[in-house]
């Protein structure tokens, strides 16, 4: 099997041993997915679907949960719901996925890029503050590997200003900030289930909310503006086709069943790294807060001055010890589609980001998954020591 990063000079070369994240599907989802099967109910209807809605809302605290087709359709979603569009400033962290920006835009409104915060990674209050304009209608806050935001300082801000507050807790699954789970403080939390995220439906998503008007929005833009049970063929709202299958929900109840343990072991893969590169003075972790229960979807590290051996080489070196490794986020004030781009909608990129900018050029996204052992930790960590001179 061939690893192929969207960027890298390591293309081609062959991995068979220790990869970046796979899917652990150790529960009921067979049992679940052949119940499906058995009685015919694969499609955008069935009885897992809302099973599986209750249960992940449940178990985030939540009131609401609307299952969707995937984490970005969840973004888009939670945006549309509110009511953000045309004129609207949405502050987003210039450290993420730019699926968060990318949707701002096509729900009409404009993204705002601020900085992270240089231990914690995540969005940078202080920075927030800064960036409000009289447009700004919201801000998405992105728990970073599976570490939360400073909610408190956030919704601080959110209240004074009278701004719509979004979690985007696609990497957040189990994550706790001050005992309450990610995904129940914004006006709207949007998870991912992708295959590499610690519960997976292979491709989904969901949106978490506790005001049952925005649940109902959900509920119809999710399934091109459909209301109630028949289908009318009036459409009184934007809709899209987000739908996630009954098939999906299935595997994701049976995920949902076992999140506690899937937690557990992310916390002690984590707890493993840190062992083996505490004390490394050339090596950067990203700091767990005493207020937080990281989740530690993926577990990275920031290649110092002094390591030895730049970013590149590392990665080459464990591609050569057929160790799969994932590059870091490219810093959203510099990809290409913005920069290069005229069109109004897009967001301004000439402000300066430096820890988005040293994260992006110095990460390393080490093997995460659930299946990895000990010995594995322990064989990719002196991999990257090795390199250091």
């Amino acid at each position: 099997m061939k690893w192929k990063p969207e960027i890298s000079p390591y293309d081609g070369m062959e991995f068979a041993m220790i990869f970046q994240n796979i899917p652990v599907l150790d529960g009921n989802e067979k049992k679940y997915v052949v119940d499906c099967l058995d009685t015919n109910w694969i499609s955008s209807m069935g009885s897992y679907i809302g099973a599986f809605e209750q249960a992940f809302a449940g178990y985030c605290g939540c009131a609401h949960g609307v299952a969707c087709s995937n984490g970005t359709a969840a973004i888009h979603l939670a945006l549309e719901a509110l009511g953000i569009g045309f004129g609207d400033e949405v502050i987003v962290p210039d450290y993420t996925l730019v699926a968060d920006s990318n949707m701002v835009i096509l729900a009409g409104a404009k993204p705002v890029f601020v900085d992270v915060d240089k231990d914690t990674w995540c969005i940078d209050p202080d920075a927030v503050e800064k960036a409000i304009t009289p447009r700004t209608k919201a801000i998405i806050a992105v728990h970073m590997y599976g570490h939360p935001c400073d909610m408190d300082r956030l919704m601080e801000i959110a209240k004074r200003h009278s701004l719509l507050l979004i979690e985007d807790a696609a990497q957040a699954h189990g994550t706790e900030y001050k005992g309450r789970k990610a995904g129940s403080f914004g006006d709207a939390a949007c998870f991912s289930f992708y295959a590499t995220k610690t519960l997976t439906t292979g491709e989904g998503g969901l949106v978490l909310t506790n005001d049952p008007d925005i649940a109902e929005r959900l509920r119809i833009m999710r399934s091109h503006g459909f209301e109630g049970e028949g289908r009318t063929y009036v459409h009184r709202v934007m809709g899209f086709n987000y739908r996630l299958t009954n098939l999906q929900a299935a595997i994701g109840l049976a995920q949902t069943e076992r999140i506690d343990e899937k937690v557990a072991k992310k916390r002690d893969i984590a707890a493993r790294y840190r062992e083996r590169f505490e004390g490394c003075p050339n090596i950067t972790m990203q700091v767990e807060m005493p207020w937080a229960v990281s989740s530690y979807w993926n577990f990275m590290i920031v290649l110092e001055e002094g390591f030895g051996a730049t970013r590149d080489q590392v990665i080459a070196h464990l591609a050569e010890k057929k160790i799969q490794c994932r590059l870091p986020f490219n810093s959203l004030h510099r990809q290409p589609v913005y920069t290069d781009g005229n069109d109004p909608r897009y967001p301004d990129t000439s402000g300066d980001y430096p820890v988005t900018d040293k994260l992006s050029l110095n990460g390393i996204s080490l093997p995460s998954g659930l299946s990895l052992t000990e010995r594995e930790i322990d064989t990719v960590a002196e991999a990257v020591l090795e390199m250091r001179r």
